[in-house]
């Protein structure tokens, strides 16, 4: 049984994993690399830099010793946005014990490697049994005890089965899958989706051009993961159109932030600017998302003009000019052309 979780980033997800754990009676240590934050945490009582609003839970001790924090930890959180993840895990990864579960809640694609984060996390401190959570899950949303439900995968069901215990509350219901790759890989590509939409909105094209794009979108994030041997299935589910509805939908969405933005006539570096410490996973992802589908022969449409937009100057209308005069094709996969 899980008793002491220990928790690597600073951020909302893992603030709110440290809510949830600890909703469930699990002792609680939480890792930041910056003494400033860690101070500021301690003395206000909540995380005003990512989860403003909503006070700690009692007796979450805040370090910047990685060793104080895993030190007896049966179950590790690793909650670092995509681009740091390699460089934590490497900085730390004497402190990180081989016996605990490892839940990573990271979602994202390291650009040039175009490593998944529980690849990461093996390359980087060695195998561990590793749990991936993903699904729609807005922090401030759960943290507001509002209902959301997701999925932990894993090639050990044992080690899911107890994180989905360890995280499920009255209001967080879990999920089990087997497949790990479909989980992250949707958790990464919506992100993309999400700036679509976010630059649909921010263009004002209206419903039904929002609509076609989420699900077209879902077919180009399906297609990419079934190539690289994702279940198709799993992207029909809670980490793939789940998470995908949320993120194009929703206000507290950061990539749709981004999105709408562009769509308003905004640079992408005076919007990142604007968002301070708070990462868009999408933007570097996109980047990732483009080498993936060269090394794989997918068609990505979508996440290309996002690209172009974000990368190569294209002004977002006429990217949506190029995406309305394709060649007519069949709807389905099997169809003709």
């Amino acid at each position: 049984m899980i008793k002491h979780a220990a928790i690597i980033g600073d951020g909302a997800m893992g603030t709110l994993a440290a809510m949830l754990l600890a909703t469930n009676g699990l002792a609680c240590r939480l890792w930041s690399a910056f003494e400033e934050h860690v101070a500021d945490m301690r003395r206000a009582g909540e995380n005003k830099r990512f989860l403003p609003g909503f006070r700690l839970p009692k007796g979450l001790r805040v370090s910047t010793d990685a060793r104080e924090v895993t030190d007896g930890a049966d179950l590790v959180v690793v909650a670092v946005p995509s681009r740091h993840l390699r460089g934590v895990l490497e900085r730390i990864k004497d402190a990180l014990p081989p016996e605990p579960a490892y839940v990573s809640v990271v979602k994202g694609i390291e650009a040039g490697s175009l490593r998944r984060p529980s690849e990461i996390l093996g390359e980087a401190v060695g195998r561990r049994r590793t749990v991936v959570l993903s699904g729609p899950c807005l922090s401030r949303e759960v943290a507001a005890r509002l209902p959301a439900t997701v999925v932990v995968a894993s090639t050990d069901d044992a080690a899911a089965r107890a994180v989905q215990t360890a995280f499920a509350t009255p209001w967080f219901r879990v999920y089990t899958n087997e497949d790990v790759i479909g989980l992250e890989l949707g958790g990464a590509l919506k992100n993309i989706i999400a700036i679509a939409a976010g630059i649909c909105d921010g263009l004002e094209l209206g419903s039904n051009a929002k609509a076609a794009l989420v699900t077209r979108g879902l077919v180009e994030m399906t297609r990419l993961g079934v190539a690289m041997g994702a279940s198709r299935e799993t992207f029909a589910g809670l980490a793939g159109l789940g998470d995908l509805v949320t993120t194009c939908t929703s206000d507290l969405s950061r990539n749709h932030h981004v999105g709408y933005e562009i769509g308003r006539g905004h640079q992408l570096d005076d919007v990142l600017d604007e968002m301070g410490l708070v990462e868009a996973e999408g933007v570097e992802t996109t980047r990732s998302a483009a080498a993936l589908a060269r090394r794989h022969g997918v068609e990505m449409p979508i996440a290309q003009e996002v690209y172009a937009v974000l990368f190569e100057g294209k002004p977002a209308p006429d990217a949506l000019a190029d995406l309305m005069s394709r060649a007519p094709k069949h709807e389905t996969e099997g169809g003709a052309s």
